[in-house]
Formats: C-alpha cells, sequence, structure tokens
C-alpha cells in the first residue's frame, strides 16, 4: 500500500515540477523582470522648444516601449508632479510590481491607463506604475505647464 501511494505522489507529482520547476530555475538566475539598471537604450524627448534625454532600464516594459519609437504623442500636466503622454497602445507589463525609491525626474509608465508619467516631483509608487528608466538632462523642461506636441526617438 506505501509503494502505490508513494507511486502515484511521484506520478501526478512529475507533472507539476516539469511545469513549476523551470520556471523557478529561471528566477533564481538573477534575471530581474523589474529590473532598474540603466542600458543602452537613450531616448531623446522634444516639447515646447525644449530636449530631455533619458536612459531605459533593462525590464520588458522598458523594451517593449523603445521598439515603438519614434512616437509623436501629446504631453500634459497631470496632478502637481508629473506630466503624462498616452500612448497609442499598452505595453507589456512584465516588470510591473512594487518598488521603492521613488524620485523626481523618474520615468514611468502606467498600465491601467496606457500612459507614459514623467515625474518632476515627489511621488509613491502605485499599483500599475512600472519603471521604464530615469531622466538625464533637460528636465527642468517638465516644471513648465502646458499641452504640447510630444515627440519621442531613439538616440
Amino acid at each position: 500500500m506505501t509503494v502505490k501511494l508513494l507511486n502515484r505522489r511521484a506520478l501526478l507529482g512529475t507533472p507539476f515540477a516539469t511545469a513549476v520547476l523551470p520556471r523557478f530555475a529561471r528566477s533564481q538566475q538573477g534575471h530581474n523582470p523589474a529590473s532598474q539598471e540603466p542600458t543602452d537604450m537613450r531616448i531623446r524627448m522634444t516639447f515646447n522648444g525644449r530636449v530631455m534625454t533619458a536612459t531605459l532600464y533593462d525590464n520588458p516594459s522598458a523594451r517593449d516601449f523603445f521598439s515603438m519609437l519614434p512616437l509623436d504623442l501629446t504631453i500634459k500636466d497631470y496632478s502637481n508632479n508629473e506630466k503624462i503622454a498616452y500612448l497609442p497602445r499598452k505595453l507589456d507589463e512584465d516588470a510591473s510590481g512594487p518598488f521603492g525609491n521613488e524620485l523626481p525626474y523618474d520615468f514611468c509608465y502606467y498600465a491601467p491607463w496606457g500612459n507614459l508619467a514623467l515625474f518632476y516631483a515627489g511621488y509613491r509608487w502605485s499599483h500599475g506604475l512600472i519603471r521604464l528608466g530615469r531622466l538625464d538632462e533637460g528636465h527642468e523642461a517638465l516644471h513648465g505647464p502646458g499641452e504640447f506636441p510630444l515627440r519621442i526617438g531613439r538616440i
């Protein structure tokens, strides 16, 4: 009876192990889908006669965004700490998950609405917010109020 029970467990456990263990092994290899490691993916954003640059992070959402470039969008004020621009389609959300160390000049994507979020003042992570990268230069352009055509391209 013990041998039959053990064999039944082994038999039923094999498909589970085959499905789950490769995923577990990949997650243990140090690849973090929400990586905030800088890459060589750099972008230039132009609006209101100003230019900003940003470096994107090594995550699936940032790579998906980079694949869409160049883009012509509209950037506008939202709240008192960010500007937003709606993308033509939703991005891959594999980089979603909570993060800390929120700082002004983070370059993010808000998945529920499908928009970019460019923070110029303090903010807190909220569900659905994915950090794509960090603004490098020209971020003072974000402080001026208004709605403008926005051009985003690769550097």
